[in-house]
């Protein structure tokens, strides 16, 4: 029998709870975070936030984590290895189980893509918290900016100010604005919010603007990996103990070419500045002069990954 949605969130859900026992801080994110707080549908699919210095705790976790019958094992040749140090500078590892009739994938993060506050104290249950997962909606995916404005909505029902960052659907920030007051201290962290009083009409233009240059920086920091990961992926895949059905093993094998030739931190490698200003020019060449004239400062975004 397919295993139902319900019980891959619950095996999902009993994982973290494994974790949290042992002492592994750990979260659920993204889509399935969604789902939890009523944005999304069902996904199969399960991205979860893990403290990286327990790294090696948690894969020790994986190996003894069934699915159907099945154990889980590295998802393809790209993946970095479960490691403390590659978590810490923003590598995701990618694991999943087999299940006749399913796939079920696992995507571990050590730290929060575009995440501007330490995870781990922004927790939900089983779940990261809106907060968090709004930033890690920030994606160069269309799809994923409804869920970061219903996601910032959820925040301000909650009474929690910090739901003003996510709303990037026009017609719901200008409604919201004309139902509670924005604080200053968001305006600050935002500056496109300034533009609510009136409202200015070059609103709608700041918020184009942010939203494709979120998504310009998006590419572009998936570029950065995609160029570091080629001769680890090259290693990996002409390898053939690679392809050894132990987790164990496939472990073993990706660490020791990682060491060879994947670097740790890649993007602070390539300079967070750097990226910065090639997101926003790249930005400027798809909008109407002016657009990027209230960016916030992204810089925080990524002052957790380790160098």
């Amino acid at each position: 029998m397919p295993l139902a949605y319900a019980e891959l969130e619950n095996f999902y859900e009993g994982l973290v709870a494994r974790a949290r026992s042992r002492g592994i801080p750990c979260a659920i994110t993204s889509g399935m975070a969604c789902v939890a707080f009523g944005v999304a549908q069902a996904t199969k699919d399960c991205d979860l936030l893990c403290a990286p210095d327990l790294a090696g705790e948690f894969l020790k976790l994986l190996q003894e984590s069934s699915l159907g019958g099945q154990g889980p094992h590295y998802r393809g040749h790209l993946t970095a290895p479960l490691d403390s140090r590659w978590l810490r500078g923003g590598w995701t590892s990618h694991f999943m189980w087999k299940v006749p009739d399913l796939e079920a994938y696992l995507d571990v993060f050590g730290v929060a893509p575009r995440g501007s506050v330490p995870w781990e104290s922004d927790v939900a249950g089983f779940y990261a918290g809106l907060h968090t997962v709004a930033e890690m909606k920030r994606t160069n995916r269309e799809r994923d900016w409804p869920f970061t404005t219903a996601l910032g909505v959820k925040l301000l029902e909650a009474g929690d100010p910090r739901g003003w960052l996510h709303l990037f659907n026009f017609e719901v920030l200008v409604q919201t604005a004309e139902k509670l007051r924005c604080p200053e201290t968001m305006v600050t962290l935002r500056p496109a919010l300034a533009l609510l009083t009136g409202p200015d009409e070059r609103l709608e233009l700041a918020l184009k603007g942010e939203v494709e240059f979120w998504n310009r920086l998006d590419q572009l920091r998936l570029k950065v990996y995609e160029r570091a990961v080629r001769p680890y992926l090259l290693a990996v895949k002409a390898d053939v103990r690679s392809r050894n059905p132990s987790l164990e093993v496939q472990h073993e094998v990706r660490l020791e070419h990682a060491e060879s030739v994947l670097p740790t931190s890649p993007l602070c490698q390539y300079g967070i500045e750097r990226l910065i200003a090639e997101a926003k020019d790249q930005a400027a060449r798809f909008l109407p002069a002016g657009a990027l004239e209230w960016l916030p400062d992204a810089r925080g975004c990524f002052s957790f990954l380790a160098e």
